[in-house]
């Protein structure tokens, strides 16, 4: 695929995603990257020591994650930030490699067992074994390329997801119990403080993201014991 073909194609997949961003065909992929945040709260807990209680999605895009443990500041900047990071790396890796059908039987069965395994409720149970069990049938059923977008979309949905998400929690809701909020409160900077710090990550690292992934493959460049209780609250 040549320069222009390469970019062109993610500048299209990031058009249709906004221009259906309020309808009901990104629903899913938007639930999905909750999902993917409460999962990012939990990881960070159990690499600084702690451990995951249980993770839930609700029909509203929000959830929570209820960890154990670990460093609270990692825990509640790992939300926003991990969902932006994992949705680059899926972009990244649909992009950068031939492995696409793996990656999505990969992704599939992840999120079919961390579900099982943390899940708190009947949506996030339901939502989160449908989803990966749809992911598991589209790597082996499915053809390369057919995976290849699918997982294109999944990434850049993730990445622009990240972004809303920071911008509806501290700018235009800034009272909110959010991770920001909860964040403010533990560092004692003002909510705007992360708010700014993290839009303007997020903007650099998504830029990034296309950035490398448009790039050709063939070029020589190549806590205490005290709980803790995340909440996502939206929708945007």
């Amino acid at each position: 695929m040549t320069f222009f073909k390469r970019y062109i194609a993610l500048i299209l997949i990031f058009i249709v995603i906004s221009l259906l961003w309020g309808t009901v065909v990104l629903y899913p992929l938007k639930i999905f990257v909750v999902f993917m945040h409460e999962v990012s709260h939990g990881l960070a807990a159990y690499l600084t020591g702690g451990r995951i209680v249980e993770i839930e999605v609700n029909p509203q895009q929000g959830g929570h994650a209820l960890t154990k443990g670990g460093n609270k500041f990692l825990i509640l900047t790992a939300g926003y930030l991990g969902s932006l990071i994992w949705g680059g790396v899926i972009l990244l890796m649909a992009a950068r490699t031939h492995f696409d059908k793996a990656i999505s039987v990969l992704i599939g069965i992840g999120m079919v067992g961390i579900t099982i395994g943390f899940g708190s409720d009947t949506f996030t149970y339901l939502f989160g074994v449908f989803f990966g069990i749809v992911l598991i049938a589209c790597g082996l059923f499915l053809p390369e390329v057919a995976n290849d977008w699918i997982l294109r979309v999944i990434g850049i949905t993730s990445c622009l997801y990240a972004i809303l998400d920071i911008k509806s929690d501290i700018l235009d809701r800034p009272h909110l119990r959010s991770d920001a909020y909860m964040l403010a409160e533990l560092t004692k900077l003002p909510i705007m403080f992360w708010g700014i710090l993290w839009i303007v990550i997020a903007i650099g690292l998504t830029i990034w993201f296309l950035y490398i992934a448009g790039k050709s493959t063939d070029s020589p460049e190549v806590e205490s014991d005290d709980e803790v209780s995340t909440v996502t609250q939206r929708p945007l």
